[in-house]
Order: C-alpha cells, then structure tokens, then sequence
C-alpha cells in the first residue's frame, strides 16, 4: 500500500518538478505575514512555517533535481 502510494507520488510529482518548492516558499511568505499578524504568539516564536517551508523547499529542489 506505501510502495503504491510513493509511486503514484513520484509519478505526479515527476510532471510538477516546481511545486514544492513552490509550496515551501508558501510557507515562508506564511511565516513573514504571520509574523506582523500574531506578534508574539507561539507560530511567530518557534518561527515554525519558516522550518517547515524550508525542508519543504529544499526536499522539493532535491527532488527535483534526481527526477
């Protein structure tokens, strides 16, 4: 079920090389209009959809790269 699942992934992604760093890069601009929104709260301290978007992006660019 798993091996079926990242197959089906890999084949959709390998006709959309750009969404993910698309999608991480989503995330940051999150981050950022979130940082003036919610000064202060625990999304904005731990900076969280900054981490995310990044891995996000640089999986994506990875990824795009090898296929």
């Amino acid at each position: 079920m798993i091996s079926k699942l990242l197959d089906k992934l890999s084949e959709y992604l390998a006709h959309r090389k750009g969404l993910l760093p698309i999608i991480g890069l989503f995330f940051i601009v999150v981050n950022l209009i979130l940082q003036f929104a919610l000064p202060g709260s625990l999304l904005t301290e731990s900076d969280l959809f900054l981490h995310i978007g990044l891995l996000i992006a640089i999986f994506g660019l990875m990824l795009a790269w090898a296929l």
